[in-house]
């Protein structure tokens, strides 16, 4: 996956803080890429830092899919960490980073979120169970699907219904199914597609088989109940067992699709909405032992019934939103991650200069497979950079068959992401159609039917299709 981005220019006011003359340790931080690799980046001089890991998205990195295996990482990573004077590990890599941190900073003694907590999140339909039992409003109806990969699909099931992976992420293979022949061909592999997913879950299985044996095989399908609500989500961190919220970020899709359109800071979540929010999640992250560490919440909430429904519980920061309270909060919480990673409270730490009343992540798409969206030229990409020096930037090509891949898949095509920030909604909407543009790709906020007419446009979602807007696999953006 080509991909290019810019790090937000506030980098040189915050290297200043807790300077010391002797030099700092290193840290290790495991499959650092996209928003990790900009954000970790802004305190590599306070935080000097080694990656390791590999990209899944780009050959021939991802290559190394093949044997991979957690454990045998966390042996190699545990005998060099004295030779690299690696002193703390962080990851926020859903598929392998999260587990392989935790992993490792048991084996060291280091500060780390529990490795039973990690896999209490990760295995959905364990966390699915949990929830029955201590929040049993905030869940939704689910079942394990009895057939297996290849098998013939059953025919007692009530339509429709959401599907996915039991362990995954990306939303790879997360979507609503109408019918019988919709479940059917979703989870038809061919042989490589079964190689693929096979070798994405067996890592994480491995350990949950040793360590977790209560939740049961991680390589089959989740069933759960649709849910038609707006969708948010919770990004805090546990101290010493307390929980510290950070703020609520709104996800909003393209009309009448589960794909992600954008996300905005600040949102406009009732105050009864967030009240349930951080009870639900102080009573599932007790339950599942987290102690220590950054999450993500993600869930529905219905204000006309007040009825707040879980998605998925993330153990690691939602990389995708540092930025965005960066800029409206001066708080970076890849800062906040490296901070827990060396046992220290994050509640300590200054403040930075706020930039930006409100900032979003603009998502683009494409939901024609035969069509091929064009890369932002150097020309263009240099416009952009110099009319919106504080823009992020990520473009993503691909070739014909990785976007068919992607639509299989993921049902979409996500071919760029742009973050900005504004003085308030009416600037940010303006700003962003100026920056599309400039892309030359067309503006991800605007649509006929009226999504964004309104100025005021935070706290908005587009009409809700009740079959469409369900539980989801918010990990991917």
């Amino acid at each position: 996956m080509p991909e290019r981005g810019r790090p937000w220019p506030i980098h040189d006011v915050m290297v200043t803080m807790n300077a010391s003359s002797a030099a700092p340790p290193r840290t290790l931080v495991l499959f650092n890429y996209d928003w990790d690799s900009l954000g970790f980046d802004r305190w590599r001089r306070e935080f000097p830092f080694d990656s390791v890991g590999f990209d899944l998205f780009s050959f021939p990195s991802n290559a190394r899919l093949a044997g991979f295996d957690l454990e045998r990482l966390v042996d190699r990573l545990a005998g060099k960490a004295k030779r690299r004077g690696w002193r703390a590990v962080t990851s926020n890599h859903e598929q392998f980073g999260a587990l392989a941190a935790a992993l490792l900073a048991e084996r060291m003694g280091w500060p780390g979120t529990p490795v039973a907590a990690v896999l209490a999140c990760q295995h959905k339909l364990h966390m699915r169970r949990v929830l029955r039992d201590i929040a049993p409003d905030a869940n939704a109806g689910f079942d394990l699907l009895s057939s297996r990969y290849g098998e013939p699909v059953p025919h007692d099931i009530a339509y429709p219904v959401f599907v996915k992976p039991v362990k995954a992420a990306f939303s790879v293979l997360a979507r609503t199914v109408r019918n019988r022949e919709e479940l059917a061909a979703l989870v038809r592999f061919s042989p490589w597609e079964l190689w693929v997913i096979r070798h994405l879950v067996e890592p994480f299985d491995r350990i949950a088989r040793a360590r977790l044996p209560e939740a049961g095989s991680a390589h089959r399908m989740l069933l759960e109940q649709p849910v038609a609500a707006l969708q948010y989500n919770l990004d805090g961190y546990v101290f010493n067992g307390e929980l510290r919220p950070l703020g609520f970020v709104e996800s909003v899709m393209y009309p009448g699709t589960q794909a992600f359109m954008r996300f905005g800071y600040p949102c406009a979540l009732p105050a009864a909405g967030r009240a349930k929010a951080l009870d639900v999640a102080t009573r599932f992250l007790r339950a599942a032992g987290f102690t220590h560490g950054l999450f993500n919440l993600e869930f529905f909430y219905d204000a006309s019934h007040d009825r707040l429904t879980v998605i998925e519980f993330n153990p690691r920061m939602a990389s995708q939103f540092s930025d965005l309270y960066q800029r409206v909060d001066g708080i970076d919480l890849h800062r906040v991650a490296l901070e827990l990673a060396y046992g220290r409270d994050p509640a300590e730490l200054p403040r930075l200069p706020s930039t930006a009343g409100v900032a979003a992540s603009f998502v683009y798409r494409s939901f024609d497979p035969s069509a091929r969206p064009l890369m932002p030229t150097a020309a263009r990409e240099r416009a952009l950079a110099e009319r919106f020096p504080d823009a992020m930037l990520f473009a993503f090509a691909k070739t014909t068959g990785q976007i068919a891949r992607d639509f299989k898949w993921l049902g979409s095509y996500r071919y760029g992401i742009l973050h900005l920030g504004g003085r308030d909604a009416r600037e940010l909407r303006a700003r962003c159609e100026a920056a599309s543009a400039l892309l030359g790709w067309p503006t991800p906020c605007v649509h006929p039917d009226g999504v964004l007419d309104d100025p005021d446009w935070q706290g908005r979602n587009p009409a809700l299709d009740p079959v469409a807007a369900v539980g989801g696999m918010g990990a991917a953006r």
